[in-house]
């Protein structure tokens, strides 16, 4: 593989061609948050906290870090204002939806969100698709999935495939950044079999 040289938070840092910006940073120990990003899963991008400001002067613009590739002479601000703004929005939303989940508690007191300023909905799940993506690509099950979309997406699970192939697995439970999948599942089950 072809090594490309880019600038991470003013350091040069050199990575594979094909790597994500979140992969090369993470191999030269920038740390970027992350919600919805597994190393054996298809970046996503759907949480958009992992976002980070690419470009100079005054043509910057914001990308994920988990699915934007790396470049030859890249220039990236993973803690720039723009950033660092995007995130409190971003973590706000998120406590609109689990506001008890410890590690978005974690990332907005990080970021000195200290509350939200929209309605409190809570889902506790932030349709990150770790657990559908990891059922689907990882363990080619399909016993979750998404249902709706915009503000009413969310997971659920197909109770024919769960009922056989979730009690044995569980492997998705543990990835949740919210910790809602496994009550979600354990309902589930008591009201469909």
């Amino acid at each position: 593989m072809k090594e490309v040289t880019l600038e991470i938070d003013g350091r040069t840092v050199k990575a594979e061609e094909g790597m994500t910006v979140l992969q090369a940073a993470s191999k030269a120990g920038i740390e970027i948050p992350t919600l919805c990003y597994h190393e054996k899963l298809e970046p996503y991008g759907g949480c958009r906290i992992c976002c980070v400001e690419i470009g100079s002067g005054e043509r910057t613009r914001m990308v994920t870090a988990c699915t934007y590739p790396v470049a030859e002479n890249l220039v990236v601000k993973t803690e720039s204002p723009k950033v660092i703004e995007a995130r409190k929005l971003l973590l706000e939303l998120l406590l609109s939806r689990a506001p008890t989940a410890k590690r978005i508690q974690d990332l907005a007191h990080k970021y000195g969100v200290e509350k939200t300023r929209f309605e409190i909905s809570p889902s506790f799940c932030i349709a990150c698709g770790l657990c559908v993506r990891y059922c689907e690509e990882v363990k080619k099950k399909n016993a979750i999935t998404f249902v709706g979309r915009g503000v009413e997406r969310e997971v659920v699970f197909v109770p024919e495939i769960a009922s056989k192939e979730c009690p044995p697995c569980q492997e998705c439970f543990e990835l949740c950044p919210t910790g809602i999948l496994k009550p979600n599942f354990l309902l589930v089950k008591a009201l469909t079999y």
